[in-house]
């Protein structure tokens, strides 16, 4: 069974004792976030399973909104080995983990987050220029 984001925020919320604090809470989320860039640079400089080839992209002057999907990319290369990609899902599962804390402490529920951004999405299309 798959559990969903309140099944989720639930078990956070029963296993959070340590860092109740919201002061703690925020602290571990930009500390969780630095944790997961650190483990994509790792994939880089250490594993070289992937390598990160960055330019200016060139953007024609009649290029519309729609055409940048395919101009711009993610200047990644190459493939996440195993070893690489466990060691993200497990930083991206702690930034989870601090995200429901944090949702949780607030009152928040990450599903209804969820709901409405997607909304937003569909409603805005590619013009959320994100």
């Amino acid at each position: 069974m798959i559990p969903t984001l309140d099944d989720f925020q639930k078990t956070v919320d029963s296993m959070l004792i340590q860092h109740q604090s919201i002061l703690d809470i925020i602290s571990k989320i930009h500390e969780s976030s630095g944790r997961v860039n650190r483990a994509m640079a790792k994939a880089v400089t250490s594993c070289g399973c992937v390598t990160i080839e960055a330019k200016k992209s060139t953007i024609p002057e009649n290029a519309t909104l729609a055409d940048l999907k395919s101009i711009l990319n993610s200047h990644l290369r190459g493939v996440i080995c195993p070893n690489c990609k466990e060691m993200i899902e497990t930083e991206l599962g702690k930034h989870f983990f601090y995200l429901a804390a944090l949702a949780n402490t607030l009152g928040i529920s990450l599903n209804e987050v969820l709901e409405k951004e997607e909304e937003k999405l569909q409603t805005l299309t590619i013009y959320n220029l994100r």
